[in-house]
């Protein structure tokens, strides 16, 4: 007989909506003090949004990035990322390492003597390291930066809401899309609290997160439309806790692997990418957090229309047996 790992049981009863003022309430309170964390302590912003310099080392030494950065840490120069460029037609003995530099007190391109005394402090942990070029990233792009990742991120909810009113009906989209704007708001704050680096990366883990979120979503949907059509006469708050329990075991087993390698991220990823799989190891937890407590209380708050004509599942636009839970 295989052997089939079981987080949960194949049958639970759980009440999620049992609570379900203080939870949607929690949720609330997240959302609004986030907005406030931004607007009050604003966010770090790296260096694709503030600007800065990117400096391109070469050596015959093999780079140590992490001695690299102690050694520029004395200068104070603020936000430093140092990463290690691999490229396959590289040399053997050809070692490139890209070192970016915030912009300083306003500059757009570090002074000269700053490009000096990075190099002097690099030389005490590779003597034969040596600067090949620098680029500078002024205000203007960065600003446009900025707005190329916000009008991202917007698309992308705006695209989600959509689908999810073809697939489903209004209530459900309006659901979904105020689960992902909790998701994403409430990241961000978290980023605001502790100050942690904001770059293009963290752009990239909160679309990550918007699809990781809508797909948890999407599958108790589904099975909740199904059972719309099953059970006709249960009230829909019965029908939506056992929707969410019927789809609990699935949505454990995947939040629970994809956490087991992002905690393995976060904890032996080292400093370069942290910030990212942080981003994503809150979105993870967040993300299944809302698809129970904020887009299914936003469906039972507006209602569903239970006397109209309910499509059987495999009807529905879009519709196909991926998505749908086991």
């Amino acid at each position: 007989m295989a052997f089939r790992l079981k987080l949960v049981p194949e049958k639970t009863n759980f009440d999620f909506f049992k609570h379900q003022v203080v939870t949607f309430g929690v949720s609330v309170v997240m959302v609004i003090a986030s907005i406030i964390l931004v607007l009050t302590m604003g966010l770090n912003l790296g260096i694709d949004f503030r600007g800065g310099t990117t400096i391109r080392t070469e050596s015959d030494i093999p780079v140590d990035v992490g001695a690299y950065r102690q050694a520029i840490a004395p200068l104070n120069l603020g936000d430093v990322a140092i990463t290690q460029v691999f490229d396959p037609n590289f040399r053997a003995d050809q070692h490139v390492a890209t070192i970016r530099i915030q912009a300083q007190d306003g500059q757009e391109a570090i002074s000269p003597e700053t490009q000096g005394q990075v190099l002097d402090a690099l030389k005490t942990v590779n003597k034969d390291v040596k600067i090949t070029s620098t680029e500078s990233i002024g205000p203007k792009v960065s600003g446009e930066l900025i707005w190329t990742a916000v009008w991202s991120v917007l698309a992308a909810v705006f695209a989600i809401l959509v689908y999810v009113w073809l697939r489903f009906e209004w209530q459900f989209s309006v659901g979904a899309v105020a689960a992902l704007v909790h998701d994403v708001t409430v990241t961000i704050g978290i980023f605001s609290l502790f100050q942690f680096r904001f770059d293009l990366s963290i752009i990239a883990a909160l679309l990550t997160i918007l699809g990781y979120s809508i797909n948890d979503t999407v599958v108790v949907f589904d099975r909740l439309r199904e059972n719309l059509v099953k059970y006709k006469k249960m009230p829909l708050r019965e029908v939506m806790n056992l929707s969410v329990n019927e789809t609990l075991s699935r949505t454990v087993m995947t939040s629970g692997t994809t956490l087991l390698a992002l905690i393995s991220l976060l904890v032996l990823g080292g400093d370069v990418i942290r910030n990212f799989v942080f981003a994503m190891t809150w979105g993870v937890i967040v993300g299944t957090y809302s698809s129970v407590y904020v887009a299914k209380n936003i469906v039972l708050f507006i209602g569903l229309d239970r006397n109209k004509e309910t499509k059987d599942p495999s009807e529905k636009f879009f519709d196909n047996g991926d998505v749908a839970a086991d």
